[in-house]
């Protein structure tokens, strides 16, 4: 009775231990929901206030105090991506762990009861024998006593015959023999039963009971580094954490409200003059006092003050009247005159652009059609004249409008520096300070057809050119699709920049690309 209470205690103590194990990776589970909900409200919250592109707010972001709260935005976004780290991390290393050890302690643990119950069925089955031959014994005992009384009585009985008292003397000694036969059969149980117990309380159950209480004790081991993972996963992404918290300072101590000022100034300064004084008129010259009323009205009715100042009063009061919006004109005669110029020497600049373009289209169709009849079986030279005539129509048309758009900046007061004026005379390309470049032809890696060698080999495709550099601050393994590894210090070029998912596309020396972590870097990219 006392082995089977210490089975039920034990047996209960280790389904007790399981179902914390069960109870804390629930917890765990429900804390990762959290996380992530978290993280998900964190990164609509950021989209919802990230302006979109072309809006009035992007645009205002020249202004530092605008540029910083988008700054705050991006910080938070990549605090959001910390918390799904936090989230991912103690699924995979405590949920799923602890899970899977948790059905191997169950297999184990049923194993050892399995074997505990098998004993102690096996004892019962030898105690069972034990009690079979002792009550046969017993029973065969009484009944060798009663035969040999009854040849006894028998034998001094003087009606009993001789043969009566020969047949009840047989009869007391075969129960005798019997008697003794159960008699060592019981003896020989009783040895087995005895040494079975001694094996099964000294032996197996100890043995069963170790087992137990070793796998007891890993459980608690395991529950206990499972406990200690909760806080370091945490802990883990804190420098991280810490990075998005000093970038929102950052962000804040980065506004000027001196800087905003001039970059307003700056961008809406109209060029007007301030209005001049105005000139006294005096309308009491020749006014006779003792004109008649016939003459005194000759004079009219007297003005109000806007209506003496005549065509002149719109000027003073401009800074702060509500004029109807403007009509949009090509020339942009209807912004102010600095708004204009710089709305005009932006206009020449696009235009300089595209007329780039178009010469570098047409000295590449040039060079083509050189290739082509010079080698018939490359291509047919008519086959290029569409395209040839359309770029000089292209440039003809650009060149019109540069010339255009420059007489109007000259009008405006200042004649524009583009560095592509000069395309309204010549094909000849300028640098960006306006001269001349020392080369008369385009870099030929610009040309639009330079798979045209002089080996007419075709060139390999080339891979998108970087647009900056990262330094990694911290280790990424890159264990899933699509991700790279990379070492802390390790320096990487940036091929795309994050889109707001929290990662950025990166290149190593020997070409292999793949997706970090964003915070996990700090990014430089180029002017």
């Amino acid at each position: 009775q006392e082995w089977g209470d210490q089975y039920d205690i034990i047996d209960k103590h280790t389904q007790s231990g399981l179902e914390l194990v069960e109870k804390y990776v629930k917890f765990v589970k429900e804390r990762t929901e959290i996380e992530q909900n978290y993280a998900k409200q964190l990164r609509s919250l950021t989209k919802k206030y990230n302006p979109k592109r072309g809006c009035k707010e992007e645009q205002e972001c020249r202004f530092s105090n605008h540029q910083s709260f988008l700054d705050i935005l991006n910080e938070m976004n990549d605090y959001a991506g910390q918390r799904e780290l936090i989230a991912e991390n103690m699924m995979m290393n405590i949920c799923i762990e602890l899970t899977k050890y948790l059905q191997e302690l169950k297999m184990e643990r049923k194993t050892h009861l399995s074997e505990a119950k098998k004993a102690q069925q096996s004892l019962e089955s030898t105690y069972k024998q034990l009690d079979s031959s002792k009550k046969r014994f017993e029973r065969e005992w009484r009944e060798a006593d009663k035969a040999a009384q009854y040849a006894e009585k028998t034998d001094q009985d003087i009606n009993a015959t001789k043969a009566d008292v020969e047949k009840a003397k047989q009869q007391a000694n075969m129960r005798t023999h019997i008697a003794e036969e159960c008699k060592n059969d019981y003896a020989a149980q009783l040895q087995k039963y005895n040494k079975e117990q001694s094996q099964f309380y000294f032996s197996d159950m100890p043995l069963i009971f170790n087992k137990l209480q070793d796998m007891d004790e890993r459980r608690v081991r395991k529950l206990a580094q499972g406990y200690v993972l909760f806080s370091d996963t945490e802990r883990h992404v804190m420098p991280i954490i810490g990075k998005c918290l000093e970038g929102v300072t950052k962000a804040g101590t980065n506004v000027n409200e001196r800087n905003d000022s001039i970059v307003l100034i700056e961008q809406y300064k109209s060029g007007f003059e301030r209005p001049g004084d105005l000139d006294f008129e005096d309308y009491s010259q020749g006014i006779n006092r003792a004109s008649s009323d016939s003459s005194l009205g000759t004079l009219g009715t007297p003005k109000g003050p806007l209506e003496l100042l005549g065509k002149n009063r719109s000027k003073p009061f401009w800074l702060f009247s509500k004029k109807s919006k403007p009509t949009v004109t090509e020339d942009f005669g209807h912004l102010p005159p600095e708004q204009r110029r710089k709305r005009l020497q932006q206009k020449l600049d696009d235009i300089g652009k595209e007329l780039q373009k178009e010469v570098d289209q047409s000295e590449a169709l040039d060079k083509m059609k050189d290739v082509y009849e010079k080698n018939p079986q490359m291509g047919d030279p008519a086959s290029l004249s569409p395209q040839i005539n359309q770029t000089a129509q292209n440039m003809e048309r650009l060149r019109l409008e540069l010339s255009k758009y420059e007489s109007w900046l000259t009008e405006a007061g200042r004649r524009g520096d583009s560095i592509y004026r000069s395309h309204s005379n010549n094909n000849e390309p300028y640098s960006p300070d306006g001269t001349p470049s020392e080369e008369g032809t385009p870099d030929p890696s610009q040309a639009i057809y330079a798979e045209f060698d002089d080996d007419f080999e075709e060139e390999e495709e080339e891979l998108v050119a970087p647009i900056g550099q990262c330094t990694a601050m911290y280790n990424f393994p890159g264990a899933s699709e699509g991700t790279i590894t990379m070492q802390e210090g390790e320096v990487l070029s940036v091929v795309e920049e994050d889109k707001g998912d929290g990662w950025t596309r990166v290149r190593r020396a020997n070409g292999n690309e793949g997706y970090i972590p964003t915070s996990y870097v700090s990014i430089s990219l180029s002017k």
